[in-house]
């Protein structure tokens, strides 16, 4: 029996890397992981409330919930929006989804047709293309400029845009170069995307941890139809949880039937987990004092892979100021380099191409989430390769 080909073509570089590192994980050697972002895994952990109100729930109810969301949640994030962004939502622009990799896979589906084009940032967290794939249609990366940490290249949007684009997809803090996008930079993407009558889409998993400045969320411009994705998976340190939302922000009634076709998925695949959203509720309610002691940590870890990465001959990065990425530039082969480095150095990182092929080679990205002396062995091991290469 064959498999349908649009599965088969799927690509997604961040787990495809640790097949390598496996096998010789199973030979005993010790792997240094800079390759995923996922903060539990080193020295962070989901706070205590969040699972208080787990194991509570767990214990009182553990049936099917509504496929848009439990109700909890859903206003807390009304709460949360107006807060942060002065964004004017009721509950039914909500949808809660199994982390914001189902957000994506939802409204691609709702909003992709074969043949359709969507712009995406040119270097992307992958499932922007492959899911753009799988559902027929062409991702068109957008430039994004090194030189200028990282910012898009608007003109490169503009350039880009044909009578096929349904929409322009923004992730800030980016991953995985940790670019973070100000007024101005969003302004011009808002009046690209008046001016083309398309969809704005905004990913902001990322929004509150930043370094030098502070996250803005293009909801700000009001004439645009506009998607948001959020969750707690990394500012709130849970990402097995899988809770993820996907906010509507319509205008004019443009994305009232895109947002029914969303809402036929969610119903088809019942609803996200009932527990973990009790959790995300919890988190968005209760203490925030986590996100001072993260940004803390991670601005220090920085700073240092920062300085160590431009200290090596042969890489020169830009300094990330968002997320917790860093998207160093190599030459030659970027996929060969990282293979080369997990195989002699024992230092895992995730090639650059994998995040576009056009935009990303010559790079590779690594996280700077474990301890200072964690990324102190894995840059003292990647040195050392550099120079004997």
């Amino acid at each position: 029996m064959k498999p349908a080909k649009r599965a088969m073509e799927i690509e997604y570089a961040i787990r495809d890397v640790v097949l390598p590192a496996r096998e010789l994980e199973k030979k005993g050697v010790e792997i240094l992981k800079l390759n995923i972002g996922d903060p539990d895994k080193f020295d962070f952990d989901t706070p205590e409330h969040m699972k208080k109100a787990v194991i509570e729930e767990m214990e009182k109810f553990n049936g099917y919930g509504d496929s848009e969301g439990l109700l909890e949640l859903r206003e807390a994030i009304v709460e949360r929006e107006k807060k942060k962004n002065n964004l004017d939502i009721s509950v039914d622009d909500i949808v809660v989804t199994n982390g914001v990799s189902e957000s994506i896979q939802m409204l691609f589906g709702a909003l992709l047709e074969p043949g359709d084009e969507i712009l995406v940032p040119g270097p992307t967290y992958p499932p922007y293309i492959a899911l753009s794939k799988f559902f027929g249609a062409t991702p068109v990366p957008y430039r994004t400029i090194e030189e200028e940490n990282w910012a898009p290249d608007l003109e490169d949007m503009r350039k880009k845009i044909t009578e096929k684009t349904k929409a322009i997809a923004v992730i800030n803090p980016n991953n995985p170069t940790g670019a973070l996008y100000d007024r101005k930079t969003l302004e011009e993407i808002g009046n690209i995307v008046a001016e083309n009558d398309i969809l704005l889409i905004s990913d902001e998993i990322y929004d509150m941890i930043t370094y030098e400045g502070k996250h803005l969320s293009p909801s700000f411009i009001k004439d645009i139809p506009l998607v948001i994705f959020n969750g707690i998976s990394k500012v709130y340190l849970s990402p097995g949880w899988r809770v993820g939302w996907t906010i509507f922000r319509d205008c004019d009634g443009k994305l009232s039937e895109i947002k029914e076709a969303y809402l036929k998925q969610a119903r088809v695949r019942i609803c996200a987990s009932i527990l973990a959203q009790k959790g995300a509720a919890a988190a968005l309610n209760g203490p925030q004092d986590h996100i001072k002691n993260l940004v803390k940590k991670l601005r220090e870890r920085r700073d240092y892979i920062y300085k160590r990465l431009n200290e090596i001959d042969g890489i020169s990065t830009q300094k990330p100021g968002g997320a917790f990425y860093i998207f160093p530039k190599i030459e030659g082969d970027d996929k060969k380099f990282v293979l080369d480095v997990l195989n002699k150095a024992h230092v895992l990182f995730v090639h650059g191409s994998g995040f576009c092929p056009v935009y990303g080679k010559g790079h590779f990205r690594s996280v700077f989430l474990p301890p200072l002396k964690t990324i102190e062995k894995a840059m003292d091991a990647l040195e050392k390769y550099m120079k004997i290469r």
